[in-house]
């Protein structure tokens, strides 16, 4: 499965240039990747985000959100924002800060485990 090449690009620039971002595919997609844990990725025009499970179910009841299901099952803490919902610069910065905020909660994993960008 193809991802959308302009959302990374847009991604890329949200995050711009942090010492620990990684890119690394996954998914059939890729994943930005803060200290080793994912922040968020794409998966065809979607973006991906990964947050506190808590406040993923909460965020359910946003626009154009959805659980994150690949197998019938959705995992916690994951979810699906549809492009409407990531439109304009401004919302997809909210989002990208919204996991990247989590993902500082993390212990940074050993940089060997990386992938590099």
């Amino acid at each position: 499965m193809a991802y959308s090449e302009e959302l990374a690009t847009r991604i890329r620039r949200t995050l711009g240039d942090r010492d620990d971002l990684t890119e690394k595919r996954m998914f059939g997609g890729v994943a930005f990747m803060i200290r080793g844990h994912m922040a968020c990725g794409i998966v065809g025009d979607r973006l991906m985000v990964r947050l506190d499970p808590d406040r993923a179910a909460s965020l359910l009841a946003e626009p154009h959100v959805g659980p994150m299901d690949f197998t019938g099952r959705p995992m916690r803490g994951f979810l699906f924002v549809e492009p409407e919902g990531i439109a304009t610069a401004a919302s997809l910065r909210k989002w990208v800060a919204r996991t990247v905020a989590h993902a500082e909660t993390l212990p940074a994993k050993p940089a060997s485990k990386r992938s590099r960008r």
